[in-house]
């Protein structure tokens, strides 16, 4: 079994906050950066995704995606697939995205 390549990127996360909710667009000073919850991008019992996995998402997102009830977990994959592409595409369109970081759409 192959272990699963992990990347951590304080520069990444850091990066997040610089942009709007991927998924309502508020801009409030709470935006950061949400791992994605799906065991395919490293999820684990006891540890978050790889950091190349986040959404950047205000806190009300980040927790509906994390603890709500309104969305079934196909809702929830769903949406954070499109603000994790919504986010890749912000940061790399502005630079923002460490030239040491692999990019990943996946």
């Amino acid at each position: 079994m192959t272990k699963f390549p992990y990347i951590r990127s304080p520069a990444l996360l850091k990066a997040c906050r610089a942009i709007a909710c991927t998924n309502c667009g508020r801009d409030d000073g709470t935006v950061c950066a949400a791992h994605s919850n799906q065991a395919k991008h490293g999820k684990g019992r006891s540890i978050k995704a790889s950091d190349v996995f986040v959404a950047s998402l205000c806190h009300l997102c980040h927790y509906e995606l994390d603890q709500g009830a309104w969305m079934s977990r196909n809702e929830r994959e769903q949406m954070w697939d499109a603000c994790h592409a919504k986010t890749v595409h912000e940061l790399v369109s502005r630079g923002l995205w460490p030239a040491t970081v692999p990019v990943s759409l996946h």
